[in-house]
């Protein structure tokens, strides 16, 4: 699905990594070590050299928005361009139901995004990737600021898109998180991968 050939960045050396469907990778490592660095360089959002193909088709061949759309970065603090949540789903996606399976309240999508607190942003930010039906997720600590509960379903929601032959790449501090969320590990230091 997604390969990954000596991708490098200033901070990252190269690093080459398969990823199947269905599969999930931890990344783990210190902070400033290049997780957010590596996850950035794959959806091709900062200047990066080496390969990275989905589905036998190198990025480089297909156009940022279509990449982007296949391959989607959540960011650890998600940025909002529009009043509402439900200004950001994709048309015809049911925003109410996506956020009611995470464990929201139906009417959240349409308050004012300044009035939510960061885990409900955090929330609505994976549902906001889920409901674009993309083949990976680039997780970047997609539950820091989630209680017990939210970060239960949010893993949740993962582990049902991976059963459906999606992919994610998942940024986690918490080694009992990782160990729950992923089949193997990626570990950075100081820019350096090892599996």
């Amino acid at each position: 699905m997604l390969s990954i050939s000596d991708l490098r960045t200033r901070i990252l050396k190269p690093v080459s990594l398969d990823l199947d469907a269905g599969a999930c990778v931890a990344v783990r490592g210190p902070s400033g070590s290049g997780k957010s660095t590596l996850l950035r360089a794959i959806a091709d959002l900062d200047p990066n050299a080496g390969e990275v193909r989905l589905d036998g088709r190198s990025r480089d061949a297909m156009p940022a928005p279509d990449w982007r759309r296949r391959v989607i970065y959540v960011a650890a603090e998600p940025g909002w361009w529009a009043d509402t949540a439900a200004e950001h789903f994709p048309s015809g996606a049911d925003a109410a139901a996506l956020a009611e399976a995470a464990g929201l309240q139906k009417d959240i999508v349409s308050r004012p995004i300044a009035a939510l607190s960061t885990g409900e942003r955090q929330r609505l930010a994976l549902i906001r990737a889920l409901a674009r039906k993309p083949r990976v997720l680039l997780l970047d600590e997609p539950t820091a600021a989630l209680d017990g509960e939210a970060r239960d379903r949010m893993e949740g929601l993962v582990a049902a898109f991976r059963r459906d032959g999606g992919a994610a790449l998942w940024v986690a501090h918490d080694p009992d998180q990782a160990e729950r969320v992923a089949d193997r590990t990626l570990h950075l230091d100081q820019g350096d991968a090892r599996a």
